[in-house]
């Protein structure tokens, strides 16, 4: 494991800790049925019936798990 041989001061701390940033996350923009549809990559989505109830979950073009 690595060890620092000198101790950072508390300025070059600071600077080192602001670079680690929250990136947003992937959403892709897909039409199904003429519906605008927001899915986020690499994510099973949840496909629905005509009323709205969730049915089972999809990823890609292959349904991964039945609700």
């Amino acid at each position: 494991m690595a060890v620092p041989k000198r101790k950072l001061s508390r300025s070059n701390t600071r600077h080192r800790r602001s670079q680690w940033k929250a990136k947003l996350p992937q959403i892709n923009r897909t039409v199904e049925n003429g519906r605008v549809v927001w899915s986020v990559s690499h994510h099973a989505r949840v496909l629905t019936d005509a009323a709205g109830t969730p049915v089972a979950l999809r990823y890609g073009s292959r349904n991964v798990a039945d609700l």
